[in-house]
């Protein structure tokens, strides 16, 4: 899956080199995601994979165009009261001068990152308060790349709206063909309305427990394409 955030990027200039800082993720901001569900990321979601996964820092998730690593040390991530927090130590590339020279005009803006999630809570809608869609929160995620992106990953696209479908049918023990059934019907609620409350995650359990056991990455997807505006 892959998210967008608006980011004010910090251009560091150094005599060994370019710095670029940014926010790949902003903790408890709501999303629509495909128009079946919302999402947001809780604080401490990638405590655990920030120090575990093998994270690259790419231009527009694309692979042939790396700009730094954090087993390698030129790309630093933390959290912070924002978000997800990146520092990148932009390699002498043409695809890095380019980029500087975009971001310092102010015509790149934005990141986004590729991820999976590990842990999440569910949350039915409050039809009352106006809700249509139920919240999904991760509490916990895999880290894949973070990323300067020239566009934000479009959450319409077919693809996007299949892995919502995908999730949504995971989460209510539906079929996914009558997940994508009652999303083309505008029928989503009739998914939640009559059924019991699950969680993927006990409430009870405290915020600062320990995450999974493991998040090591497998081994790289050969195909893993991102869908742009």
């Amino acid at each position: 899956m892959i998210r967008s955030a608006e980011t004010e990027f910090d251009i560091r200039r150094s005599a060994s080199g370019n710095t670029l800082v940014g926010h790949a993720a902003v903790f408890n901001v709501e999303a629509i995601i495909a128009g079946m569900f919302r999402e947001s990321i809780a604080p401490r979601a990638f405590r655990k994979t920030i120090k575990e996964s093998d994270v690259r820092a790419l231009f527009n998730h694309d692979p042939a165009h790396v700009l730094g690593r954090n087993k390698a040390g030129t790309l630093r991530l933390t959290e912070d009261e924002v978000g997800l927090s990146y520092e990148i130590d932009l390699p002498d590339t043409q695809t890095a001068r380019d980029l500087w020279t975009s971001i310092d005009r102010g015509d790149i803006t934005q990141s986004s990152f590729a991820f999976e999630t590990v842990k999440e809570l569910r949350t039915e809608p409050d039809v009352e308060a106006g809700e249509s869609l139920p919240l999904f929160v991760v509490k916990e995620a895999r880290l894949w790349d973070v990323s300067p992106v020239t566009y934000p990953a479009y959450e319409q696209t077919d693809v996007t709206a299949r892995s919502a479908a995908e999730r949504m049918a995971a989460a209510y023990e539906r079929p996914i063909e009558e997940v994508i059934e009652a999303a083309n019907a505008g029928e989503l609620a009739r998914l939640w309305t009559p059924r019991e409350v699950i969680t993927s995650e006990s409430p009870a359990e405290p915020l600062d427990s320990e995450h999974s056991e493991d998040t090591t990455q497998p081994e790289p997807r050969h195909i893993r394409v991102p869908i742009y505006l």
